[in-house]
């Protein structure tokens, strides 16, 4: 991501504040008024942050802040959050108000993939693999989730012993971090990777299993 390189020096306070008065106040006045919190505060910090995190995760892609609210009923035009996504190592963080976010896994597939997914969860050994991995994540104070049918899906016996991971569109974990004494200094690019990096073992195998 090209910020221009500037060094990441922590994801200050105020980029939380300014979300907490955008979910008060979500409209074009504000976000003019106050676009230049936005610039300093919340794009220029994590765009720097994945600058830092680019030679270990691959580059990241900050997602626009506007909605699209061409087919929504909610009609406010700004996100409430600022997410970065490395897809390369499928990882993913965002700001909010509610304070810092991490999250990996796949957030779709195609129906190939599903496929190839459900095989390896109905295999004996990758699977029983998939299960150790989400029970140390678990365990790490990770919550899993992902989008679910509420079925197993057909083909497989609905008393599978991995019926509830076969019934995964989608598999992902994720952690609500807060505003820890570590978010506003040099030390949150650390703090993310290291709990990234506890998160490898479920990419690797969400990898493995798609190709």
């Amino acid at each position: 991501m090209d910020s221009g390189r500037v060094s990441f020096t922590g994801i200050p306070l105020t980029a939380l504040d300014f979300y907490e008065a955008l979910e008060a106040d979500n409209s074009k006045a504000f976000w003019t008024a106050n676009k230049h919190v936005y610039d300093a505060d919340v794009k220029a910090p994590l765009a720097a942050l994945a600058d830092q995190l680019e030679a270990e995760f691959g580059p990241g892609k900050m997602f626009r802040p506007y909605r699209d609210v061409r087919f929504s009923a909610d009609k406010t035009p700004y996100k409430t959050r600022q997410g970065i996504w490395f897809d390369q190592s499928a990882v993913y963080v965002h700001v909010s108000a509610a304070g810092l976010f991490l999250a990996a896994g796949h957030w779709q597939y195609a129906a190939q993939l599903m496929d190839r997914y459900r095989a390896a969860v109905d295999d004996e050994r990758t699977g029983a693999t998939l299960e150790r991995i989400l029970a140390t994540l678990r365990a790490a104070g990770w919550e899993i989730g992902g989008e679910r049918l509420v079925r197993v899906p057909s083909g497989y016996p609905k008393d599978h012993p991995r019926a509830d991971l076969l019934k995964h569109k989608t598999l992902t974990a994720h952690r609500e971090l807060g505003a820890p004494d570590w978010l506003s200094t040099p030390a949150a690019a650390t703090e993310i990777a290291a709990r990234w990096r506890e998160l490898a073992p479920l990419t690797a195998w969400l990898g493995k299993h798609r190709s």
